[in-house]
């Protein structure tokens, strides 16, 4: 017999779903592209910090070789280039306070990164070492609709949430249209109760329009209202610890997939699961694998799912039909109870209340109740704007 933890192992796309836009769990090797773009006469500083790091890097799990390479055209442009096991360990290490600190001597001598990860889906190797190297290809090629998925995160005072549900809730949205080819979608903000989510959905350059947002006047102004509020002290006119608090912030999009069918009338909700520690990675993988074998079932009230991790928190985003409580153990996406008890076994159940005793008496309703999000703000975007 197969248990739950065993299926929790094992790549999630075997044979791929053309429901599934994106995920990080199909096994796959993965190839991270870095370009950078380092200040004039800085080349020498860059080259000695980079090596440092190289050496830092190598002893990572998951990590398997980098490279680095200089323009012949532009002295001030590098590509750094590197391969991993697969997306998890990579993500664990860059999610990592560890990280943060690794790379600060980078930014004394760059003035602009831009990250793009990618699995690897053929590749061109000599006979011999052809055979080992496919069964860690990417399968098939993903269907995704255009927009990338992403999250910030953070937490303020005990106390101060209501004050802080005023400001996120009634700040002017920022102008949807970034560029020729990039616009602000959809942002949703939840809280839970001291820690904010905002997630966004971005169709182009996220990086551009991430930017684009933190300029934004109206934006910026609700920013600095926040920062009295805010556990982690900021100061935004500061670009290094600006830069800092928005990588701790950031939680990636680990997967997402949709059920085919058209929902308008689905409502969005987000249920945070705040993981054992050590665990967020599995704990997400787990949501993920349910959520892919849940949009082949067209009785089920999930008609999209996205869950983003970082370290020990995990967020999963859901746009339900027949509202949240309709379904509680479809709504969580824990259909038997092999599954609940998987669960239990990574969840930090004092996180989110109870101590955990919702989900170990299976008492899923109950465990929704802890585990809801309270939704402070839902804006879209026209498509023409």
């Amino acid at each position: 017999m197969t248990t739950t933890s065993e299926r929790v192992s094992e790549p999630l796309t075997q044979s791929a779903s053309r429901r599934v836009s994106q995920s990080v769990f199909d096994g796959s090797r993965l190839r991270v592209v870095l370009l950078v773009n380092v200040y004039d006469g800085a080349q020498q500083q860059f080259l000695e910090a980079y090596e440092h790091l190289c050496s830092q890097v190598a002893s990572v799990p998951g990590h398997v070789s980098d490279q680095l390479c200089q323009s012949i055209e532009n002295p001030s442009q590098w590509l750094i280039t590197s391969e991993w096991e697969s997306a998890p360990p990579f993500l664990a290490w860059v999610n990592s306070e560890e990280h943060v600190q690794m790379v600060r001597p980078l930014h004394s001598c760059v003035r602009d990164t831009r990250s793009l990860r990618f699995h690897i889906v053929r590749e061109t190797k000599g006979v011999a070492s052809a055979g080992s190297a496919a069964r860690r290809l990417q399968s098939a090629p993903r269907i995704g609709d255009g927009k990338i998925r992403h999250a910030l995160t953070f937490t303020v005072k005990p106390g101060s949430e209501p004050e802080v549900a005023k400001i996120l809730a009634n700040y002017a949205p920022p102008e949807a249209r970034v560029d020729a080819t990039t616009r602000l979608c959809r942002t949703s903000l939840f809280m839970h109760g001291n820690r904010v989510v905002r997630a966004i959905e971005v169709e182009g350059d996220l990086l551009a329009a991430l930017r684009h947002v933190a300029v934004e006047p109206a934006v910026r102004a609700a920013e600095e209202a926040l920062n009295p509020y805010l556990e982690q002290e900021r100061d935004l006119n500061d670009p290094e610890v600006a830069r800092v608090f928005f990588t701790r912030a950031a939680v990636p999009a680990v997967h997402h997939v949709t059920s085919g069918q058209e929902c308008p009338e689905a409502e969005r909700h987000a249920l945070y699961y705040p993981a054992r520690q050590g665990c967020g990675m599995r704990l997400a993988r787990l949501l993920a694998q349910q959520d892919e074998a849940a949009a082949d079932d067209p009785g089920s009230p999930v008609c999209g799912s996205t869950i983003f991790q970082r370290d020990d928190i995990v967020v999963r985003l859901i746009d339900v039909r027949g509202g949240l409580d309709a379904d509680p153990v479809l709504s969580l996406g824990l259909p038997d109870p092999a599954q609940a008890a998987e669960l239990t076994t990574l969840l930090d159940g004092a996180a989110v209340g109870a101590d955990g005793a919702a989900l170990k008496g299976g008492d899923l309703a109950h465990f929704l109740t802890l585990a809801r999000m309270a939704l402070i703000t839902d804006r879209r975007s026209s498509p023409d704007a």
